[in-house]
């Protein structure tokens, strides 16, 4: 039985990443608070969006990033594991590492940018 309306494996996935962050199920406490912005009246009327706080390490999530209420617990969940990911590896987590690499391409484009406009005003 599916519980987030993801597919089999992105769900065992999932899973898998939340029992090597330490994160169990048991230890999450889940609300449903109704959405807004797009997604019409489904959105405005029925509890789609999912606030998740885990207990022990004191991280919250809420997503209203989908417009069914399983896709967003699917989210919340995969976000919580981002967060205790780079709380626990700190500048080695993928989320660190991702905003190291743009960091580096914007500085590598802004000395090229003023590379050229210094060879444009000799």
């Amino acid at each position: 039985m599916r519980k987030f309306g993801v597919t089999p494996r992105k769900e065992q996935e999932l899973y898998e990443r939340m029992e090597a962050c330490g994160i169990d199920e048991r230890d999450l406490k889940e609300s449903f608070i109704r959405s807004g912005g797009p997604g019409g009246q489904n959105v405005n009327r029925t509890a789609t969006c999912v606030h998740l706080v885990h207990a022990p390490s004191g991280l919250e999530v809420k997503m209203q990033q989908a417009r069914s209420q399983g896709l967003n617990r699917f989210y919340a969940r995969r976000r919580l594991c981002e967060l205790r990911e780079a709380q626990q590896l700190g500048d080695t987590s993928p989320e660190a590492r991702r905003r190291e690499k743009i960091r580096k391409q914007k500085n590598r484009r802004r000395r090229r940018g003023k590379k050229q406009q210094g060879d444009e005003s000799a």
